[in-house]
């Protein structure tokens, strides 16, 4: 594609949400130019300090900023410096720091609000350069609103939606109506040590399943995709029976999608397991009880770390008292909650939970907590994890170190962030990018079998 020329340019002005969104923003504009008005560096630097996960973000932005300005003189950096991906890699844009501009048009957003300002100041720099394209790019729903109502046009940052439509996001399965051999022509058998495998050419909907993904057909077939290739692909058969009577911790599976997610998170070659689903639909529970099967009674793992996403949770935990424990005990409350349900049974239901906590290596950590560790032999369970961004997933997946395994659970119809949808989530990127991840593995749960209640409120409500 040839570059557009300096009229064609567009410029882009940045809103802060952006950069804390994704604070590598800046190199994702191609040939265009970046312009980020005072008002956001302001709003950077009073985000900056503290432990919250939003001022990780905030300083990185702030150093990648620096980095691209490098030595520049204040003339340069209001001209524009170009922006530089690579040592050897020719410059395409600028970089600007645009000052607060006074608007001179009939009329004026109050500028009591930050929000403001910037928006008075796009009309200002849309005034002056009327031969450019102007675009605010923010993750502010209602910020783009009062621009596009003041005549300044806005869009969101979509440089890390891999998807349109989130109904295109994998399920982790396909399911075939009546049987899955009636759409198969050539087939080759094998079986050894226990496991027989089928070996498949790719083409039709077969050429669509990625590695790990299962084949479900209403005749009872169950397959889990174990190799790919250009031409082929392998799918061991799983038997049915077998999944459905897997008692795992006193947890047995209502489903088969909760049978297939329990396949997943018990596969010691399975590093990455992310688990979408209604509310009541099993994730957490089911990776509770696989992981205190896999520490206590298998010992392949040494510890579980548990943490949650939540909104509020970075300002409101400082405020809590007590040690760390206690003060993400409320906001894990959904793991304790599980673990009673895995014991309900139990003559003295409150004894064996204590029992528990008390033996398993369970540690409740907060988000602060993992970032800048590496974590050997561990579980590490994100809960809510549909309220992370994109680069908050990489940075807690990224802490996984040798043995170590990471179960991301979220439902992509609750997400409390201002600034996520379920396109731009965190845990949609994560999906999406890591389908064709040999040591990787996705299941979206079908059904609330929590209660009669809470199927039907899921259904009518």
């Amino acid at each position: 594609m040839p570059r557009a020329s300096q009229a064609r340019r567009k410029m882009y002005v940045l809103d802060t949400n952006v950069l804390i969104h994704d604070p590598n923003a800046l190199l994702n504009f191609e040939e265009h130019d970046v312009i980020l008005p005072m008002t956001v560096l302001e709003e950077l630097d009073s985000l900056k300090s503290g432990k919250q996960a939003v001022a990780a973000d905030c300083r990185q932005a702030i150093r990648n900023i620096d980095k691209l300005l490098g030595d520049a003189s204040p003339r340069d950096i209001e001209k524009g410096v170009p922006i530089v991906r690579a040592k050897k890699a020719e410059p395409l844009g600028a970089l600007s720091i645009l000052m607060s501009t006074e608007y001179h048009g009939n009329h004026g957003l109050p500028e009591h609000l930050n929000d403001n300002k910037i928006i008075n100041t796009l009309a200002a720099l849309q005034a002056r350069h009327q031969d450019r394209d102007i675009i605010l790019v923010s993750k502010d729903i209602n910020m783009r609103l009062k621009a596009r109502g003041f005549g300044v046009e806005a869009q969101d940052y979509h440089n890390d939606m891999l998807l349109d439509d989130i109904d295109l996001l994998p399920k982790g399965y396909k399911e075939f109506s009546n049987s899955f051999w009636d759409t198969i022509e050539k087939v080759e058998t094998i079986q050894r040590e226990g496991i027989t495998e089928h070996i498949l050419r790719k083409e039709g909907e077969l050429a669509k399943l990625t590695i790990n993904e299962f084949v479900i057909d209403e005749q009872g077939f169950v397959g889990k995709v174990s190799d790919v290739s250009e031409d082929q692909l392998v799918i061991r058969d799983l038997h049915q029976h077998d999944l459905m009577n897997e008692e795992v911790w006193g947890l047995i599976p209502r489903d088969i999608y909760q049978a297939i997610a329990l396949n997943l998170l018990l596969d010691p070659d399975i590093h990455l397991v992310n688990l979408t689903g209604s509310a009541g639909s099993g994730k957490t529970i089911l990776a509770l009880a696989a992981c205190i099967e896999m520490t206590v009674a298998s010992k392949i793992y040494k510890r579980i770390i548990a943490t949650r996403s939540t909104q509020g949770l970075d300002e409101d935990i400082g405020f809590l008292p007590g040690t760390e424990a206690e003060k993400m005990e409320p906001w894990l409350g959904a793991i304790v909650d599980n673990l009673e349900a895995l014991h309900e049974d139990d003559e003295n239901m409150t004894a064996s939970v204590d029992y528990i906590l008390s033996k398993v290596p369970l540690h409740f950590k907060s988000m602060n907590y993992i970032r800048g560790r590496s974590f050997q032999h561990s579980l590490i369970i994100i809960d809510e994890s549909q309220n992370l961004t994109p680069h908050q997933i990489k940075t807690i997946i990224t802490r996984a170190g040798n043995g170590s395994k990471v179960i991301c659970l979220g439902n992509l119809a609750q997400i409390d962030t201002p600034y996520l949808s379920s396109l731009s989530s965190g845990l949609t990127y994560m999906t999406e990018r890591f389908k064709s991840f040999r040591h990787g593995g996705h299941i979206h749960l079908q059904g609330v079998p929590r209660s009669v209640l809470a199927e039907y409120a899921e259904a009518n409500l």
